[in-house]
């Protein structure tokens, strides 16, 4: 927490907003020295005031590249998992009062210009929290593998069985939402449990089950061809602990 409230951060009244609101978008990192940089690089500043990456134990030069490019990088000195990157970036927005927060990945997966759509329609209609889907109409996918296609679809039938909620792409990390979603008393994101890949569903099903509006905007999603099956994650271990969230919440173990 300390690492947070150190980290300097714009005055509210020099923020630049969208349709008046200030935006943050936060981008945990480990090892994307080529990849960091691009992602911040393409982040549109007319619609975000500022970009925190968590530079998560990284022992390459994601850091320094992003904050070449403009980004507010804090530091954790080891990696504390996906989870822990995450949790960080939303908690410097929520102390700093940014209106509305943003979670892209940190390797350049997310199409940054896909904020717009999803912003618009969190105010349009009044939403608390859009979710990103690439399997809505307009949404894209790039080099995805047959297998992730496959794991990605099942995971999101359970999750609407489970949870009872239209949400079609459970799994993709592009996200934007309200501050005060943070402020949902089901909500702890500082559990020791939530420190991989748990978070992310965490956060969406405690705020389905909640009195918030819930949403979906069509996003690209696009695989990396240099990353073995692209991406970091575990084969077997990353999984469960994506499923284990829907278990232990849906069986009331957790909360």
């Amino acid at each position: 927490m300390d690492l947070i409230e150190s980290t300097p951060c714009k005055e509210p009244e020099a923020r630049i907003l969208y349709r008046g609101k200030s935006i943050l978008v936060t981008m945990p990192c480990w090892n994307e020295e080529g990849k960091a940089g691009e992602g911040v690089k393409a982040v549109p500043r007319n619609l975000v005031d500022t970009i925190c990456v968590v530079d998560n134990g990284s022992t390459d030069q994601t850091g320094r590249e992003s904050e070449r490019e403009g980004a507010v990088v804090i530091r954790h000195p080891e990696n504390l998992g996906a989870g822990g990157g995450i949790r960080t970036g939303l908690e410097y927005g929520r102390i700093n009062g940014f209106d509305l927060l943003a979670v892209l990945a940190g390797d350049n997966q997310d199409e940054p210009n896909d904020l717009f759509g999803a912003v618009d329609k969190l105010i349009d209609e009044k939403l608390d929290y859009v979710q990103g889907s690439r399997w809505l109409k307009e949404g894209r996918r790039e080099n995805m593998t047959f297998s992730r296609i496959i794991l990605t679809q099942l995971y999101s039938f359970l999750f609407r069985f489970l949870f009872r909620t239209r949400i079609t792409d459970a799994t993709n990390g592009f996200r934007v939402f309200k501050r005060e979603v943070l402020n949902n008393p089901k909500l702890n994101l500082w559990q020791n449990w939530l420190l991989q890949y748990e978070l992310e569903p965490y956060l969406l099903i405690q705020t389905c089950r909640s009195d918030f509006k819930v949403g979906e905007a069509p996003v690209t999603k696009r695989y990396h061809t240099d990353m073995k099956e692209n991406t970091k994650m575990v084969p077997f271990k990353g999984w469960w602990s994506i499923l284990r969230p829907l278990f232990l919440l849906g069986l009331r173990i957790k909360s």
